[in-house]
């Protein structure tokens, strides 16, 4: 445990996006080493590659940690019908390779407590690089067994 405190919104803006699909996607940032805060959300009309520029965000250069989540929309084709469009909440934890030591550490040390506090039991990923959080690798997980 980081000791960093969740902030109330994210809480509130997940469930925008879980219950009342007002949102695509919502990102978190640790904010000052204290506390988790919503720093942006996307359109419900945004791509999964918008998310993932929001995700991969640099500061005056250095490659930045964030959390997201993200209501992925994808096909499957079950046997005998015909392609359904589904929808899963994903939260991928994005500490990429360049960034510094103390905030990846930060950052996973204070994973529990954000799933925890947005009573979450959606699929998550922890991505270093944009290979991990690839569209064709989050598709591929949720075909392979519907679950990760």
């Amino acid at each position: 445990m980081s000791g960093i405190i969740v902030d109330d919104n994210c809480k509130r803006f997940f469930d925008r996006i879980k219950s009342r699909k007002e949102f695509r996607y919502v990102i978190f940032y640790i904010k000052d080493e204290t506390s988790v805060e919503v720093e942006k959300t996307g359109e419900r009309n945004a791509s999964y590659d918008d998310f993932l520029n929001d995700l991969m965000v640099e500061n005056d250069g250095e490659k930045e940690c964030r959390y997201g989540v993200i209501d992925f929309q994808y096909t499957l084709c079950l046997q005998g019908s015909s392609e359904t469009l589904m929808e899963k909440l994903i939260l991928v934890c994005w500490c990429p390779n360049e960034a510094k030591v103390k905030k990846k550490m930060l950052y996973a040390s204070t994973l529990d407590a954000l799933r925890r506090s947005l009573n979450d039991h959606s699929r998550y990923i922890q991505a270093t690089d944009y290979s991990e959080a690839s569209r064709a690798v989050v598709e591929a997980k949720l075909r392979s067994s519907g679950r990760f």
